[in-house]
Formats: C-alpha cells, sequence, structure tokens
C-alpha cells in the first residue's frame, strides 16, 4: 500500500522525478564520489514532505528511533547495512554496547531498541544494551510484546572505559559504544574522554548540533547536486533562516523573528507565483536543537508571533529534557499532499552506513498537511514502505511504488551527505 497523493505531480516536479529515474546511474555515481571523500553517518533518518510541487526533508534524526516501523522483508538490507558501517568505524569490533534514551518505559521506543540490537546481532555482534538512567541500579528485564524481552544494565565507567557488570552472565567490556540516545540533556561525564570508539561522535548530539547548520550543510549539497543534474534548487530544499537569543517568556527577540518569519513567506510566495502554486505560504518555527515534535508552530504571518497566549509561548520555551529554547529555526512550510483515508501522510526514510534501508510513513490522523506530524500527544500510525528505495523502474510512472520511493531515497540521501558535511564541520571546530 501507498499513501495517495490528493494532488498530481505537476511540471518541474514531475520534471525532476522523470529525470531522477533516468539518470540513475549518473546520480548513484555521483553519490560514489562523494563518500569517497565523506564519511556517512553511522546510521540516520530523514523526514520527507511530498507536496506535489516540491519534494524536500525537513529534519534529519542522527539518533533514529524507528526501527521497528520497518518492513521485516528488508531486514536482510539492514543487517548488510550494518556489517559495512561496524568495518568502517571499528574493523575489530566484537562487542558493542547500545546506550538508549532514559525513557525506557516506552513500549514504541523498546521495540526500536529490540530491533535494532536484533540487526547488530545478525551483523555478528555480541550486543547488549547499557542505559545512563540513574533509576536502572541492576540489570533490568523489561518485557516488549509476547516473548520478546530486552535486558537493560546499568552502566559503570571503569577508568577510561565504561563496562557493564553483572554476575550471572559475566562483565562485558565493549569494543565500541552505539548511541541511540541524542544527548538533549547534555553530554554526560562517564562518556566523555573514553578509549572506546563512541558512534555516532558525541558532538552529533544536540548539546553541538543545531538544524540550521544541517540545513546550511543541505545548501552545498543541493548546490552539487542540482548543478550536475540542472534543476532548481528549491524545488528540493527548504528555505529558512535562524535566530538566536529568543526568550518566548520574556518576549525577547519577538521583532527579530517576526521580521524574518516574514522574509521567508516573502521569498516562498515569489517561488509560488514563479510556479503558478496557489496555496498559502507558511512556516515552521521550531527549536533549532532537539526532537520529539516539541517547540514547533506554524506560522503564516509574522504578527502571528506576537500574538501568542501564554499557554502557546509555554509551549515553546521548552523541549526534551525541560532544556529552555534560546535559538528557533525558521523553515520554509512543505504541504504534505499524501494521504491515507484522509489521514496525512509523511515518508521517513532510514539509512545505516550510507545505505537506504528501508523506511515508513507517519500516518496522522489528527493534523493537517500544513502541520508538523511529528508531535507528543498525537496518534500516528506507521506504515512500512512495501518496497526497497533503490529499484526504480525506467518504463513506468514517477508517481509507481518503487520510482516514488527511489526519489524519497534520492532526497533522503543528499540529507544524509549533509549530515556528512555538518560533522565534518563539528569535527573540524573540536
Amino acid at each position: 500500500m501507498i499513501p495517495h497523493l490528493k494532488t498530481a505531480l505537476t511540471g518541474p516536479l514531475l520534471s525532476l522525478e522523470k529525470h531522477l529515474i533516468l539518470e540513475m546511474a549518473n546520480i548513484e555515481h555521483w553519490f560514489r564520489t562523494q563518500w569517497l571523500e565523506h564519511t556517512a553517518p553511522f546510521y540516520a533518518s530523514v523526514d520527507l514532505r511530498n507536496a506535489g510541487f516540491k519534494l524536500a526533508p525537513v529534519d534529519t534524526n542522527l539518533f533514529p528511533g524507528g526501527f521497528n516501523n520497518l518492513n521485516p522483508d528488508f531486514l536482510s538490507l539492514s543487517i548488510q547495512a550494518a556489517m559495512v558501517a561496524i568495518e568502517k568505524v571499528c574493523p575489530e569490533a566484537h562487542r558493542l554496547v547500545i546506550i538508549p534514551e532514559n525513557h525506557t518505559r516506552n513500549i514504541y521506543y523498546l521495540k526500536n531498541l529490540f530491533e535494532l540490537q536484533n540487526i547488530l546481532k545478525k551483523s555478528g555482534l555480541d550486543v547488549r544494551i547499557g542505559s545512563l538512567d540513574q533509576t536502572i541500579l541492576e540489570p533490568t528485564k523489561i518485557l516488549v510484546e509476547n516473548n520478546k524481552s530486552l535486558l537493560i544494565e546499568p552502566l559503570k565507567r571503569v577508568k577510561n572505559r565504561v563496562v557493564l557488570e553483572n554476575q550471572l552472565l559475566g562483565n562485558f567490556d565493549a569494543c565500541a559504544i552505539l548511541l541511540n540516545n541524542d544527548l538533549s540533556a547534555g553530554t554526560p561525564e562517564i562518556l566523555k574522554n573514553l578509549e572506546q570508539n563512541v558512534i555516532p561522535p558525541l558532538n552529533a548530539g544536540w548539546v553541538t548540533r543545531r538544524k540550521s547548520q544541517h540545513f546550511k550543510a543541505y545548501d552545498k549539497v543541493v548546490k552539487l547536486f542540482t548543478e550536475f543534474i540542472k534543476v532548481d534548487p528549491w524545488l528540493i530544499n527548504p528555505y529558512f533562516d535562524h535566530v538566536s537569543h529568543i526568550d518566548f517568556l520574556a518576549r525577547l527577540g519577538e521583532d527579530e523573528l517576526s521580521s524574518k518569519v516574514d522574509q521567508v513567506l516573502h521569498k516562498i510566495q515569489l517561488k509560488y507565483k514563479e510556479y503558478n502554486i496557489k496555496h498559502e505560504p507558511f512556516v515552521i518555527v521550531k527549536a533549532d536543537a532537539g526532537t520529539y515534535g516539541m517547540g514547533i508552530m506554524t506560522v503564516k504571518d509574522g504578527d502571528e508571533l506576537k500574538k501568542l497566549n501564554r499557554k502557546s509561548r509555554n509551549k515553546m520555551a521548552v523541549v526534551k529534557e525541560g532544556l529552555e529554547v534560546s535559538e528557533v529555526i525558521i523553515q520554509e512550510g512543505i504541504y504534505s499532499e499524501e494521504c491515507i483515508n484522509d489521514a496525512v501522510a509523511e515518508p521517513v526514510v532510514y539509512m545505516i552506513d550510507h545505505f537506504v534501508i528501508g523506511g515508513f510513513y507517519r500516518v496522522h490522523t489528527t493534523r493537517g498537511k500544513d502541520e508538523n506530524l511529528n508531535a507528543p500527544g498525537m496518534h500516528f500510525v506507521p506504515l512500512a514502505f512495501e518496497t526497497s528505495c533503490s529499484t526504480p523502474e525506467e518504463d513506468e510512472s514517477p508517481l509507481s511504488t518503487p520510482n516514488r520511493f527511489y526519489a524519497y531515497g534520492v532526497i533522503a540521501r543528499l540529507a544524509l551527505l549533509a549530515a556528512s558535511f555538518e560533522l565534518e564541520t563539528y569535527d573540524s571546530i573540536n
């Protein structure tokens, strides 16, 4: 099953998707040359939006938490990609510790953790889970579903290594540490200056990373790619801007924010006029660091930000781990015209190393096509991709399942390459 695209692909985007299919060999060669010079993140997921006239990423997560939503028929793709990824970052690795998020009672996250551990075990590693959660004081078995369970053990530091101490299973000193924790609350002392390989690196966490820096890197990638395939960069790239020194509760920085929102809206309106698009432009204002859909709002006029009520200001003021928002990104809003039974859907593409391993649709039953779908407290249903993203059919329509998924895979890999650029920048600073 593939979501219905309410509006037909139009003009330039239709030409772009046809071009992607016809130029597959050249595109894949272009990616290969890029990966010779840049190192892909260990894993990532990319949220995309398809407006019918524009297809672009809106978020890139370097600590993906939805492996349980992938099509199990493509498990072999994940295993093979994991083998390559491990060989690159730690070729001698035999034992690996996954460090998860601290919300160990979220059943959906636990299912993700179970599947991630399963992929890594089947790639030939001895894998255990070591938690930073201070409430985990002893090895704890948690039922995930039916006969599936996870053993989560407390992490302990011994000199410059982190280990698991377990009288029953024996102590566990891993060759490498895999973070599935985005470090929103900061970098724990226990993880600093370790002898072991930490993947992704600590500077991939939100204590360092900023969404505006990612999209600045994405601008560079898109410029290279669209010069190569000769298309308008705007078709696959959202406009954005950045504002720092924001305090929503004290109403500091709101004039600058309002002004920059209007500037981005004006740029979008000019493009809509160029392509005869009748939709109303909008932007998404969101915290420049953090995940879980917190600190996000849809804005269609800069003055809206000066009229926020107390409740709205409170929602924008803090994100995950209760961290205060002081920087925001203003990102061009992209309508999501894909739907299932009138519920809005958006694709999320998953990658390990530089390989697309599948993805799923986030299908939201209570949100509109101009709203963020990755929101806390809202109901969404994952729909796994039914085919891989690597098998386009030249003789079929761009709307066909394999061809639409191939286009998603191309755009997601551009975002992945941008993440590589981004991490290289952080490395050079440090």
